[in-house]
């Protein structure tokens, strides 16, 4: 009589190794593809969306300080216009390579003329809550007709700012971001106004 056969239980610990193995790759897998994803998202919000610029300067005091870290919303303007107060990155109409960054003060058709540093549009005296008396500068400057697909921009430092009082107007095309977030210094992160 043939003798039954017997399988003999495997003990769990022996189990172990190639199940957590197999777990440990799956997770690895998992980890991985969550990572190219994430990679591959933070690129197409670069490219197409937003982008960190580092501020050099004082030109934009007191709202932007020299050396911050902001992001730049590169898409904001195919879907708005451009509207007094906002903060735009251009191309540097004089020499494209460099950029500047500064506050919008006439758009296309105003009328802008500035009278012992009080800026005026279409004759209205422009109401400006974020100059500091200490950053204003009191010179006047002949009226300028704003072209259209053009705008005046101000430094909100005033008398350090080079801006389209010395240089002229921006060409739409030039103007790529409105800042809109600043994320360094961590105490000063925020919404840009």
């Amino acid at each position: 009589m043939p003798e039954p056969e017997v399988s003999t239980p495997v003990p769990e610990a022996a189990k172990q190794p190639a199940e957590s193995s197999g777990s440990l790759f799956s997770e690895l897998k998992g980890w991985l593809r969550d990572i190219v994803f994430a990679v591959g998202t933070a690129i197409v919000i670069v490219v197409f969306f937003y982008q960190p610029v580092k501020v050099e300067g004082t030109s934009m005091l007191p709202e932007l300080l020299d050396q911050e870290r902001i992001f730049v919303n590169k898409f904001v303007y195919h879907i708005e216009r451009i509207s007094r107060g906002d903060i735009v990155v251009f191309w540097y109409p004089l020499d494209p390579s460099k950029s500047y960054i500064k506050r919008v003060i006439g758009l296309p058709g105003d009328v802008v003329e500035i009278r012992q540093g009080r800026v005026y549009v279409n004759d209205q005296m422009l109401e400006e809550q974020y100059l500091l008396e200490q950053f204003s500068d009191y010179k006047s400057y002949p009226s300028r007709y704003v072209e259209p697909g053009h705008y005046y921009v101000l430094g909100d430092h005033r008398n350090q700012s080079n801006d389209s009082r010395v240089w002229g107007l921006v060409p739409q095309k030039y103007i790529y971001g409105k800042a809109v977030f600043r994320y360094w210094p961590v105490n000063k992160m925020g919404v840009i106004y």
